[in-house]
C-alpha cells in the first residue's frame, strides 16, 4: 500500500534583500499554513537579519 502525502513539507526560505546570498530549509503546515512563509532570518554575507520568503 502507497502512503498518503504528508501533511508537513518541506520548503526553501530565501534572502529577498540579496538572493541567492542566503537560504534556508524548514518544515510547514500545508493544512495550518495555506500561504507562502515569510520569516526573518540571520544572512551572514549581509550581517544582519532581512526577510526570507518561500520560494518554489
Amino acid at each position: 500500500m502507497a502512503k498518503a502525502k504528508g501533511v508537513r513539507i518541506q520548503v526553501i526560505l530565501e534572502c529577498t534583500e540579496k538572493p541567492g546570498s542566503s537560504r534556508y530549509v524548514t518544515m510547514k503546515n500545508r493544512r495550518n499554513t495555506t500561504t507562502r512563509l515569510e520569516l526573518r532570518k540571520y544572512n551572514a554575507q549581509l550581517r544582519k537579519h532581512t526577510v526570507h520568503k518561500e520560494i518554489k
